[in-house]
């Protein structure tokens, strides 16, 4: 599935990234809902119960609206997003 593009302020492209919801399980992750195509690439970030992080209203913006993206399901395939990384070496 192919995604609008969105410029941010540093003059960086991003496409859309689907986000996925989990728990560990036996030392895996078990996502909730749709599952994910066999052979996806995936970026695991993990929630620390003390740890916080700090982003500025612009950042927080960015985040909420690629959030919404992705929860709207404007996402690109792991090939697109393979070569988009290619270009930028």
């Amino acid at each position: 599935m192919l995604a609008r593009k969105r410029r941010f302020g540093d003059g960086v492209t991003f496409g859309h990234m689907k986000v996925a919801i989990g728990k560990v399980i036996g030392g895996k992750v078990v996502l909730e809902g749709e599952p994910l195509a066999e052979g996806s690439v995936v970026t695991v970030v993990a929630r620390e119960d003390d740890e916080t992080f700090e982003v500025s209203p612009e950042e927080e913006r960015a985040l909420l609206a690629a959030i919404a993206q992705a929860e709207r399901g404007e996402v690109i395939s792991w090939e697109e997003l393979r070569e988009r990384l290619r270009r930028f070496g």
